[in-house]
């Protein structure tokens, strides 16, 4: 079954197969200000989340850890720090200039690649994190079976994401602060269309994604045991065990 998380045809492509590039140049483009956008859009929590999301999904000292549309490797830093350096923490993604931006800290190793085809062996890693990066893949099930492929028996899958309030109240709150606010600021900030460009994109993929209840199907059919733990309506935290 082929189901891609978002539609086939949005304001920033007209055709399926355009999606990967405009994606890759997108984040390209905005690549240097990433991390700063990404703190102006938490106030400064992100790096606290994120660790305790990965503990809280069973991340441990001695596993070895795939990150999947790792940017910059901001989810792989945090699960380098609980791992510790006897692990190896691995940040995959198609953005070249994205890992650019991230590289320089020690411990993590870049690799160029999509999460529908990981350049990996089966059963290579016991930790198999993806931060806010799903939106962005082109199938769900292929993406999800190749995951439970570079899994080991037993394995940890982790799937953070932002997604759409179930009230209209909170719909319009997050439509004002992701969609307007956070562009906004983050042109101010960092002086940069392409990132202020890319923090809307951020806000009308979550709008546009398909619904939660889709993704755990997914995980599903490929044979995870998932659930999904809302956290202030809007942060998603699908974790699953490969069986």
């Amino acid at each position: 079954m082929n189901q891609p998380p978002l539609p086939s045809h949005t304001r920033y492509w007209a055709r399926a197969e355009d999606r990967q590039h405009v994606v890759n140049t997108l984040f390209d483009r905005a690549a240097e200000h990433y991390d700063r956008a990404c703190d102006i859009m938490s106030f400064g929590t992100g790096r606290g989340y994120r660790r305790a999301a990965l503990e809280r999904a069973g991340l441990r000292a001695g596993m070895d850890v795939l990150d999947v549309g790792t940017g910059t490797g901001l989810v792989a830093r945090e699960a380098l720090g609980l791992a510790g350096a006897s692990a190896r923490v691995v940040g995959v993604d198609p953005s070249h200039r994205m890992m650019i931006a991230g590289r320089g800290r020690p411990g993590i190793g870049f690799v160029q690649g999509v999460g529908e085809q990981l350049p990996f062996p089966a059963g290579r890693f016991d930790f198999l994190a993806m931060g806010y990066a799903l939106r962005h893949v082109a199938d769900l099930d292929q993406t999800f079976s190749e995951y439970r492929r570079v899994l080991r028996p037993g394995g940890r899958l982790l799937l953070l994401e932002i997604t759409r309030p179930d009230s209209w109240l909170g719909m319009i709150v997050a439509r004002i602060y992701f969609g307007r606010l956070v562009p906004s600021v983050a042109r101010l900030t960092t002086r940069s269309a392409a990132a202020a460009e890319l923090m809307r994109f951020y806000w009308d993929t979550i709008a546009e994604c398909v619904a939660p209840e889709i993704v755990l199907a997914s995980l599903h059919r490929v044979g995870f045991l998932a659930k999904r733990t809302v956290i202030s309506e809007i942060f998603s935290e699908y974790t699953a065990t490969s069986p």
